[in-house]
C-alpha cells in the first residue's frame, strides 16, 4: 500500500505559540482517517501546512510533493472542503458549476450534473440563498464527489448542519465517493458521527498527536471494563488511563493490559472513540491521572 501522506517532526510555531511540536503520521492510500481534537489543539495547523497553506519545520511529504515548494502540483490531486452547508448566497447553481469547472483541473460537469439530477435541485439559475439547507449540502456533495483526485481533505464539513443532513452527507460520501483508491481525512470534534466511517484515528491535542492508530487496533490496546464494587481496589492497581461513573458503577479504560487479567474485575467492552477521545486528552492534559 502506497502513502499519501508523511509527516517527520513536523512543527509550527506563531511567535513564542507552538501550534504543533514535533509531529509524526503517516497516510495510507485508500485510508479514511479522523484527524480529532478539540478547539485549538493544531488540526486546523496540520492541515493548512499538508495544503502548502502556512510555512513549518521538519519534513511533510504530500503524493509525492513537499507542499512548501510543490504545492501548485499537491493542489491538483487534492480536494479541500470546510463546511458543506455554506456557500456563497449570491451564486447560482450553474454558476457554482461554472466556477468549480474553471478551478479545478480534475472537475467532471457531467458527472456532478448527474449527481445533481438524483437531488432536488432542478433549476440550475435558482441562487444558493434561496435553496434549503438540505438542497445547499446536495449541491455541495455534488461538487466534491465530482472532482476526481488521490486525497480529499475536510475540515469540519458538516458544521452548522442538523444531524439528519450530517448523516446524509456522509452516508454519501462513504456509499457513493469513497472507492478504496481516494483517501480521505476527515478533521472534526464530532467524534461520534464518524466513528463508523474510519479506518485510521489521529487524536490531536495541544500541538501534539497522542493517538495514531488504525481503527481494527485499537481493541488489541485498549479495553473498557465496568467494574464490580467489590473490584474497584484491583482494577485501579492497574492504574486504567480513565475512569467514570457509570450507571452506579465505574468505567475505567485500561491501555497496554491484557485483558486476560481484567476479565475477573468486570464486563469488558472496547472503548468508544469519543470515550477514547476524552480519556487520551485527559491523561495528556494531567499526566499523573489515573497513575495514583
Amino acid at each position: 500500500m502506497s502513502i499519501v501522506v508523511q509527516a517527520q517532526g513536523v512543527s509550527k510555531h506563531y511567535g513564542g505559540f507552538a501550534a504543533l511540536k514535533d509531529i509524526n503520521f503517516t497516510i495510507q492510500k485508500g485510508s479514511i482517517v479522523g484527524l480529532i481534537g478539540p478547539n485549538g489543539a493544531g488540526k486546523t495547523t496540520t492541515l493548512k501546512a499538508l495544503l502548502g497553506l502556512t510555512d513549518f519545520e521538519g519534513q511533510l511529504n504530500v503524493l509525492g510533493h513537499d507542499p512548501r515548494t510543490g504545492r501548485h502540483h499537491v493542489m491538483e490531486n487534492v480536494c479541500f472542503v470546510a463546511d458543506v452547508g455554506i456557500l456563497p448566497r449570491w451564486l447560482s447553481v450553474g454558476e457554482a458549476l461554472d466556477y468549480v469547472e474553471g478551478v479545478h483541473p480534475r472537475f467532471n460537469r457531467q458527472k456532478a450534473e448527474a449527481l445533481l439530477a438524483e437531488t432536488n435541485i432542478r433549476n440550475y439559475r435558482q441562487k444558493v440563498k434561496q435553496l434549503s439547507k438540505g438542497m445547499v449540502t446536495q449541491l455541495h456533495l455534488a461538487l466534491v464527489m465530482a472532482i476526481d483526485v488521490e486525497l480529499l481533505v475536510l475540515d469540519e464539513p458538516t458544521l452548522g448542519l442538523d444531524i439528519l443532513y450530517r448523516k446524509a452527507f456522509y452516508d454519501r460520501l462513504l456509499n457513493d465517493y469513497f472507492d478504496h483508491e481516494t483517501s480521505i481525512i476527515i478533521s472534526t470534534h464530532q467524534v461520534e458521527e464518524i466513528e463508523s466511517l474510519l479506518s485510521h484515528l489521529l487524536f490531536i491535542d495541544q500541538g501534539r498527536i497522542v493517538l495514531d492508530s488504525a481503527m481494527d487496533e485499537l481493541a488489541n490496546v485498549f479495553t473498557e471494563v465496568w467494574v464490580e464494587a467489590d473490584q474497584v481496589a484491583a482494577a485501579e492497581a492497574l492504574k486504567p488511563i480513565h475512569v467514570r461513573d457509570l450507571l452506579g458503577r465505574k468505567s475505567m479504560i485500561f491501555e497496554g493490559v491484557n485483558p486476560a487479567s481484567l476479565a475477573s474485575l468486570g464486563e469488558l467492552h472496547v472503548p468508544s472513540v469519543a470515550d477514547l477521545f476524552v480519556a487520551k486528552l485527559q491523561r495528556n492534559q494531567d499526566p499523573q491521572r489515573g497513575q495514583s
